[in-house]
């Protein structure tokens, strides 16, 4: 899940080499926080917010199988 993040943030961004993957596992859920240059924020997250409710849809659906339920934050 980690290398899916990472390679969907690395298509959408202008500075691919500064995009990286935190993953925190704690009892009830997995966190991904996702990092990403300030000039490339605003890619990740789109207008209203669309991007960044796609990926996390493309995430969810890609661990949809897990015990736990994935979060995914940008930061």
């Amino acid at each position: 899940m980690q290398e899916l993040l990472t390679y969907v943030a690395q298509s959408l961004v202008e500075h691919p080499e500064q995009v990286s993957v935190t993953v925190t596992e704690g009892p009830e859920a997995v966190i991904l926080e996702l990092h990403v240059a300030e000039d490339d924020m605003g890619k990740v997250i789109g207008k209203q917010g669309r991007i960044a409710k796609a990926i996390r849809a493309v995430v969810k659906a890609a661990t949809a199988k897990n015990s736990k339920p994935v979060f995914v934050e940008i930061q």
